[in-house]
């Protein structure tokens, strides 16, 4: 059954590209909740301190000190904002992508076993999912990875996955038959 392989890389891919979600919450989110701590402790004070009409311990504060307290406040939530780019980078990336593509490869896995076209024409279309899956969200993961040659063959992946629901939809059109077909 030509299906089987997108069946079998698609459950395989998904675990994955799945265990991304529990390794963002257990590597990556402690640093965002130690930055999110401290922008809440910054912009607390400015807060504060504009409703006290920018007087701490009674007395007037001077410029450079409520300036300072801009800074700092500013600072904490562009630090917050630097801490959550490495999280939604795979979130948004590898995570989100390569679960799709994963259930991609699943539903195509299915749907070939039960069209009846060509053999070579399943072939490939098995095999550009796969491919597409790959040199997409694979490749986002590598570049997460710090592996900067995985840009190169980036954008041949969305192409591919396009090219393979493409092909699939003609398949669909000519060979579905709406039961189980034996290679």
């Amino acid at each position: 059954m030509i299906g089987k392989k997108n069946i079998v890389f698609g459950f395989l891919y998904l675990v994955l590209t799945a265990s991304l979600g529990p390794y963002m919450v257990v590597k990556m989110l402690p640093d965002v909740g130690v930055a999110q701590s401290e922008k809440q402790a910054k912009v607390g004070r400015l807060q504060q301190l504009k409703i006290n009409q920018f007087e701490e311990d009674l007395e007037k504060m001077t410029a450079e000190q409520i300036a300072q307290a801009n800074t700092d406040g500013i600072l904490a939530m562009n630090k917050l904002i630097n801490s959550r780019m490495p999280v939604d980078s795979i979130k948004a990336g590898p995570h989100a992508h390569g679960n799709l593509e994963a259930l991609l490869n699943i539903v195509a896995g299915l749907v070939l076993c039960f069209i009846a076209v060509a053999t070579w024409f399943k072939q490939i279309i098995s095999w550009i999912f796969i491919l597409g899956a790959v040199l997409h969200s694979g490749m986002l993961l590598m570049l997460n990875l710090g592996q900067s040659w995985a840009l190169t063959l980036l954008p041949v992946g969305p192409w591919l996955v396009l090219l393979g629901l493409f092909l699939m939809g003609i398949a669909a059109f000519i060979g579905f038959k709406g039961q189980l077909v034996k290679d």
